[in-house]
């Protein structure tokens, strides 16, 4: 039912897509990431991107990608996405030689559930990057 894509952002509709995205599922609570930093991946049902994810270099662990955002529209909530698009960058995180991914996730009882299910650790970062009250996830893909 669905498909998940890597794209290229250097496509205008491409990175419009992403914005959109960003904004009905973000609304005002994320800044909108800079598309041209990293890789970036679409989930269409049909001919209809209903998700999106991206990963850049990690400037808080060495030789890490940071899984720097993912969205779902809500009306495909539950069907995995999130997970199955964690495990694309994964995929490509490994062919380039990182050795893991960290992200973290801030007030999202899901997502949380979501890092827990695909083999995330919890950590604490010698520096916290983000709130206070954030949760830093760690996996190794070695």
């Amino acid at each position: 039912m669905y498909r998940i894509r890597m794209v290229d952002v250097s496509d205008d509709d491409v990175a419009d897509t992403l914005a959109d995205l960003h904004r009905l599922t973000f609304f005002d609570a994320a800044a909108m990431p800079d598309f041209d930093l990293g890789a970036w991946w679409l989930a269409y049902c049909g001919d209809d991107p209903v998700a999106f994810a991206g990963v850049v270099p990690s400037t808080h662990a060495r030789n890490c990608g940071y899984f720097s955002r993912v969205g779902v529209l809500q009306q495909h909530w539950g069907r995995g996405l999130q997970l199955r698009l964690m495990r694309a960058i994964e995929a490509r995180s490994r062919r380039i030689g990182w050795n893991g991914i960290v992200s973290d996730t801030t007030d999202n009882s899901y997502s949380a559930n979501n890092f827990i299910k695909a083999g995330y650790r919890l950590f604490e970062p010698q520096v916290p990057w983000a709130w206070s009250h954030t949760l830093y996830w760690r996996r190794s893909l070695r």
